[in-house]
């Protein structure tokens, strides 16, 4: 059962025992090397790996409903950012420091307490059947 459905009953009135998560934002920053934003032959084979890993880990955040999107623009002129839920300010923090791509210093992040008035769902939308493709 997720944190909002977990409920005490008092007569009628359902509290919620546990508040909502609140959700963040962090955007990468060019690093040591702003060419990786831009030309994929800038990248080696260890980047490569880093990539994957921090791919590999937003992908098992989203299915398990920690993720709410992530994605970056195509030009490389514009942001790359993770929209995420957490406990905490330390904990987004943590989750934010933690990737593999600020973890290994391929990018540098900004993290942003954030708050998605809209979200419209999508087919591209990664489901957990998807988790063995």
């Amino acid at each position: 059962m997720n944190r909002a459905a977990e409920r005490d009953r008092v007569g009628s009135l359902a509290l919620v025992t546990d508040a909502p998560r609140s959700q963040y934002l962090y955007r990468f920053l060019p690093g040591d090397r702003p060419e990786l934003a831009t030309d994929p032959n800038a990248w080696t084979p260890e980047d490569r790996r880093i990539g994957a890993a921090h791919y590999e880990r937003l992908r098992t955040a989203t299915l398990e409903g920690v993720v709410i999107l992530a994605g970056r623009s195509l030009d490389g002129a514009g942001p790359a950012v993770v929209i995420f839920e957490a406990d905490s300010d330390d904990d987004a923090r943590r989750f934010m420091e933690e990737d593999p791509f600020v973890r290994h210093n391929l990018f540098r992040a900004e993290l942003h307490p954030f708050a998605a008035a809209l979200v419209r769902a999508s087919e591209g939308t990664l489901r957990a059947d998807d988790a063995e493709s």
